[in-house]
């Protein structure tokens, strides 16, 4: 069976369960789960995770939780969800790195290019229960009064698309405007490159390249591909220079005031969920929903290990520098830990 067929089985065993079981308790207790992306559990890793965790938290509490799903981005900007949460408003949010960067700066450090070899690496390292990862996970909760739930990649490596031209080396960034995240370093980062970083919040990213606002933009493929962005973009251009986290809070206080059973059904499916996520994201790169789906209308190319080496140059020193002048000493020490454990993960 492969990975496809095991996460719709799983899926699918899942939601059957949690539908028997919701018949036999009403819910004591609700959890609101949102986030940015499609609530298909195939067509993005949030929508995996979430759909995963609901059928899962509600068939081992035998209904006595019940999992309200908020997908799209419904409930507003993703700093402004992570602030309903905070607030004891809504219980849990998966939220980008440009979210979360406003309530905790240091996940900044994720954006240093080229930091990750490859996938594999990544995995081991973006993980609540790596050794990076708690220490990552600590800090943000002493920071920011959230519970995390999880952590994994924003759905793979960062490509860039764009309306002009295919990038093959730095001088094709000259003039382009890129929408980033509202993420210092990867302003940083786009700039240092010769491009325009134009920061804008999700919900406007695809008529902002549909009317020129700007020229291109960068995310994971997964993420490129379920926002469409191939009606509006030409090229796509394989740069792998980036990889952010997407990260899984829960108020804390909420969190604290469960049972310990419920705590640990909590945990587990967390757990699990993050897991499919992962799958699912590497499931749609490889797929007719990722890269081959985006290659039938853009035109892809993919940057040499040489040119790749010349991106990095150029924008290293950027953003290494912009952590050290506006994160601190607190800021290059979990820099320093994540190259550390990117190196040990090797």
């Amino acid at each position: 069976m492969n990975i496809l067929a095991k996460i719709k089985t799983t899926l699918a065993a899942a939601t059957l369960i949690a539908g028997f079981s919701g018949v036999v308790h009403a819910a004591d207790i609700t959890i609101r789960l949102a986030h940015l992306n499609p609530a298909d559990a195939f067509q993005s890793h949030s929508g995996a995770m979430t759909s995963v965790f609901k059928s899962l938290v509600e068939s081992a509490s035998g209904g006595a939780i019940e999992v309200k799903l908020f997908p799209n981005g419904q409930l507003g900007k993703d700093n402004e969800v992570i602030q309903q949460v905070r607030d004891g408003i809504i219980e849990s949010t998966i939220s980008s790195s440009g979210g979360i960067a406003q309530h905790y700066p240091l996940v900044g450090v994720f954006d240093i290019p080229f930091a990750f070899p490859n996938i594999a690496v990544a995995n081991r390292v973006i993980d609540q229960r790596s050794s990076f990862g708690k220490k990552f996970s600590a800090d943000l909760e002493s920071k920011t009064g959230l519970k995390v739930l999880g952590m994994i990649d924003s759905g793979g490596f960062f490509a860039f698309s764009n309306s002009k031209r295919p990038i093959e080396t730095v001088a094709d960034m000259k003039g382009l405007k890129i929408r980033t995240m509202t993420l210092p370093t990867h302003m940083a980062m786009v700039n240092a490159l010769g491009a325009q970083a134009t920061p804008l919040p999700w919900a406007e990213v695809y008529t902002s390249l549909q009317t020129g606002v700007a020229h291109g933009q960068m995310n994971p493929i997964p993420i490129i591909a379920f926002a469409k962005f191939d009606e509006v973009q030409t090229y796509l251009s394989i740069t792998n220079h980036v990889i952010t986290p997407y990260i899984w809070t829960m108020n804390k206080g909420f969190y604290a005031g469960l049972s310990d059973e419920n705590r640990i059904i909590i945990d587990w499916a967390s757990e699990v969920a993050s897991e499919a996520g992962r799958g699912v994201s590497r499931v749609i790169e490889a797929s007719e929903r990722g890269l081959p789906k985006l290659s039938k209308k853009m035109k892809v190319n993919v940057v040499s290990a040489a040119n790749q080496a010349e991106f990095a140059k150029v924008a290293q020193p950027a953003v290494r520098k912009l952590i050290e002048e506006n994160l601190g000493a607190e800021g290059t020490d979990m820099l320093n830990a994540m190259l550390s454990a990117i190196k040990d993960a090797q």
